[in-house]
């Protein structure tokens, strides 16, 4: 190589070692200018991944194997493949394209006697492969004695957190989070020495945990790794545990952040099989729903009828606009396929209680209701055990019953408050609020008027305006902020926002900001709706009236 390819390549790698992401890309695209080499290609891959471009992030690493390959530093192949199969399964929701970059680095430690690559490679297997949770258990184990023995802390944490995940998906649920938040504090204390040994980690205990219904734990590890994601980025990388992410955010109440990291997923899934890619639309509209932007929540779902990440979207949609039995039946239809005894069913079956209610069978929402009590006991989860008791609160005050109404949902919002989730603690303290009208009406008034002022904090609009119609109709008198406008915009908007303003195009916008055409089309959209305007030029505008 020239001496300026070189230079370029250890300006490259020095800002890889320093998470200057923007600058590695650049270092690196400049050396591949000059030269194509596997290591210009490798770093920029690397770099594009963490600037959430994975599709092209993928392609150069690729070229780079296939570069190493051929230069004969068969070594250097084999972490790019294991990578390749991370990124394929978590990513692109690939388990054929997965399995065959796992094979490849498999056979290559086999042929060439890699062997401190082959602990890894079993570790992916079971990770990535391996249907038994129980084999994978004992494969984990293993791989975490082997780490210790040679002193490998990333293998350690890496087989720590596969063995947490591989007890949880056998139920033994206290045992399997013990593991991932071990794992999870050593990789976040610097114990190991790669920052892929956190990306695996952070993915491997959200995923674990929203699977067994941990979720304030996952979002303890989300806030724990704050500092992390300031200093080097969001270690969650991937398509599938970004789209969680996300979700959790919504749940936490943080919606603009929500909004950034899922516009961020569905940019990392446009090239993913439909099922990763439903997964994070679904969860973008379970956001709008939330905000009470019921068309976008549609246009949205529109052609996921079927798919099982919608499900709960598109019920609560017949359930706002009253059709209720269709609601119900695509419920009963998802439940039968899924199995009502999974933890996964607890939202379904809450929704399922609520469309029981609408058609007036409060006997129906209480036995669901119950049904969600014995399902949270079995898995010990608080967050379903927050809804059963919000459902039978409904049936009881449905049936008149306002005293044991009331014991039930001050229960669940009790809970919901503890676990900090927002929307859904105002969502019951405004059904007690219901409860309480006729036995207490100050009380009513005050428990209505605190889910009020919660929604409007929130953006809640659907529900803030229900709130403020149930006031009203009591006599109560109300007062509204305003439209948030502005203040809802992401960081990432308002960047955009004044490039707007400065009349800058698309194509100038991405350059500008690192980004993808499509992810500023994005932005710009969601701009538009936030403002309420119908343009670029009126945004432009509105950018100038903020100065």
């Amino acid at each position: 190589m020239e001496g300026d390819t070189v230079s370029l390549l250890t300006a490259g790698e020095r800002a890889l070692a320093m998470a200057d992401w923007a600058e590695a890309r650049d270092a690196f695209t400049a050396a591949l200018e000059a030269e194509e080499s596997p290591e210009a290609l490798d770093g920029l891959g690397e770099a594009l991944l963490w600037l959430g471009e994975a599709y092209d992030g993928i392609e150069l690493r690729e070229r780079a194997y296939a570069a190493y390959h051929h230069a004969g530093q068969i070594a250097r192949c084999v972490p790019v493949a294991l990578w390749l199969c991370r990124l394929h399964a978590a990513n692109h929701g690939n388990p054929t394209a997965a399995t065959g970059w796992l094979a490849r680095a498999r056979r290559l430690v086999d042929e060439y006697d890699l062997a401190a690559w082959r602990p890894w490679v079993v570790l992916h297997e079971a990770a990535f492969t391996t249907a038994d949770p129980v084999a994978s258990e004992a494969v984990a184990r293993e791989v975490f004695q082997h780490g210790r023995q040679v002193g490998d802390d990333d293998l350690r944490l890496c087989a720590l957190a596969e063995l947490g995940a591989s007890l949880v998906a056998q139920g033994r649920v206290e045992d399997g989070v013990s593991c991932l938040d071990e794992a999870m504090a050593g990789s976040l204390g610097g114990e190991g020495t790669h920052r892929d040994t956190v990306v695996w980690n952070s993915c491997t205990t959200i995923i674990s945990c929203s699977a067994c219904g941990q979720f304030p734990r996952a979002v303890d590890w989300v806030r724990a790794a704050d500092r992390y994601a300031a200093r080097v980025g969001p270690p969650y990388l991937y398509a599938s545990c970004r789209t969680l992410y996300g979700e959790l955010l919504v749940e936490l109440g943080d919606w603009v952040q929500a909004e950034e990291e899922l516009y961020a997923a569905q940019a990392a899934a446009r090239a993913a099989i439909p099922a990763l890619h439903n997964q994070s639309a679904a969860a973008l509209a379970r956001l709008r729903l939330a905000q009470g932007r019921l068309e976008e929540a549609e246009r949205l779902v529109t052609g996921l009828e079927d798919q099982p990440p919608a499900t709960g979207v598109i019920a609560e949609l017949h359930l706002q606009r009253g059709r209720a039995a269709t609601a119900e039946a695509g419920l009963r239809r998802a439940l039968a396929g899924l199995g009502a005894d999974r933890l996964e069913a607890a939202a379904l079956l809450e929704l399922l209680g609520r469309a029981e209610l609408a058609q007036g069978h409060p006997d129906g929402a209480a036995d669901l209701g119950r049904r969600l009590g014995k399902l949270a006991a079995a898995y010990t989860c608080d967050v379903a055990q927050a809804r059963g008791a919000r459902l039978r609160g409904q049936a009881l005050q449905a049936i008149g019953e306002h005293d044991e109404a009331r014991a039930h949902l001050e229960m669940a919002l009790t809970t919901f408050t503890r676990l900090e989730m927002p929307l859904h603690a105002a969502r019951t303290r405004l059904l007690l609020a219901e409860t309480l009208r006729e036995i207490s009406p100050e009380v009513f008034a005050d428990e209505a008027r605190t889910a009020l002022a919660a929604f409007d904090a929130l953006g809640a609009a659907h529900d803030a305006d229900g709130a403020a119609a149930l006031l009203r109709e009591a006599g109560v008198p109300v007062s509204r902020p305003g439209p948030k406008g502005r203040t809802l915009l992401t960081r990432r908007e308002t960047e955009v926002l004044e490039l707007v303003g400065e009349g800058r195009s698309n194509p100038e916008i991405a350059d500008r900001l690192y980004l993808s055409r499509r992810t500023v089309e994005q932005h710009v959209a969601s701009i538009l709706a936030k403002l309420g305007v119908r343009n670029r030029t009126e945004a432009a505008a509105e950018a100038l009236r903020d100065g």
